[in-house]
């Protein structure tokens, strides 16, 4: 297949060095010195094997910074920051022939979080996540494919990508059905070693992991504490209970069940340990965070259905003053 990822870091860059290595026509559209190492010297995946010895490959797949020069694709991977997206929705369309899917591999909500939902919300333009519906309007909803990233992974340096664990990316249709499209993606991402199921409700595995995000990422940022050191503070507990239970009653009302409890997906978190949330990472770095795909479009979907979420809207307050004195946030 033409394949297309979109935001070549270190999740984008590592789903498309497996594909590359399958043999996929593959193009990566980076920028900077990551796009210059990548051309100079091929794109590196560092990694452990199955009994956990380091081992690394290089591909070398097409890397440029303009979508155009790609041209149509058999897919495309978009798997950006979520701050990055407007900027780049226009600049994506010469990827796209009639039929080209999108796999939206980012954290968050996706713009096409609503399109075949049914129900009273179905249909509806996420402001905080596509203002002025940009995505929707020039990309189209009918092209989604959604997943979630199971995915660790960082850029080590230039040209080299660390992989931290994990190969997990489901997919699913928006509407849950097993389409011919779906399930070809699905058949090529497995056989470049990727984990892809296809599944029925993708939105179930979409708040599995938001309901983490937008809880320990924002508390993360105005507190500098780990996973694991958030999950053992009792007044960091306190807070993140609240958000969670808030999301979960908005998760709820939109045909959501949740598997645990709020006292399990916590532990949960105090397992992993000392790990700084992607969020924290981005403010330590000056990079613009993902404050409205995590948590703003929480405090909006509250708004429409009417549930009140003092706890969330008084951290998202908090989180975006935080941003602004970093320079790095203007709404």
């Amino acid at each position: 297949m033409k394949i297309a990822v979109v935001g070549a870091g270190a999740i984008g860059g590592y789903f498309g060095a497996l594909l590359a290595r399958a043999g996929h026509d593959v193009t990566l559209i980076a920028r900077g010195v990551h796009r210059d190492a990548i051309l100079a010297d091929g794109l590196t995946i560092e990694t452990r094997n199955e009994g956990n010895q380091p081992e690394s490959f290089t591909v070398h797949p097409a890397c440029v910074e303009n979508p155009a020069e790609a041209g149509a694709q058999d897919a495309v991977i978009l798997s950006l920051k979520a701050p990055a997206v407007p900027a780049m929705a226009e600049r994506m369309l010469p990827l796209f022939g009639a039929d080209t899917p999108l796999i939206t591999a980012m954290n968050g909500v996706p713009y096409w979080y609503f399109h075949k939902h049914g129900g009273p919300l179905d249909g509806l333009r996420l402001e905080t996540v596509d203002p002025g519906g940009l995505q929707w309007n020039l990309i189209g909803p009918q092209r989604a494919i959604g997943s979630v990233v199971w995915v660790a992974g960082a850029i080590a340096r230039p040209g080299v990508i660390s992989h931290g664990g994990g190969r997990r990316l489901p997919l699913g249709e928006p509407d849950g059905s097993r389409s011919d499209r779906v399930l070809r993606l699905s058949e090529t991402l497995t056989a470049a070693g990727i984990d892809a199921p296809v599944l029925d409700n993708i939105r179930q595995d979409i708040w599995t992991k938001l309901w983490g995000n937008l809880s320990f990422n924002p508390v993360s940022v105005l507190t500098h504490g780990t996973l694991g050191g958030l999950a053992n503070d009792p007044d960091a507990q306190a807070v993140l209970g609240a958000m969670m239970a808030e999301a979960q009653r908005i998760g709820e009302a939109l045909g959501i069940t949740f598997p645990m409890t709020i006292a399990d997906r916590i532990g949960a978190a105090r397992k992993v340990g000392p790990h700084k949330t992607s969020m924290l990472q981005d403010l330590e770095s000056g990079r613009p965070m993902e404050i409205d795909a995590l948590i703003g479009v929480i405090a909006e979907l509250a708004r429409r259905l009417d549930i009140p979420t003092p706890t969330i809207d008084t951290v998202l307050a908090l989180v975006k003053a935080r941003a602004r004195s970093a320079g790095t946030y203007n709404g």
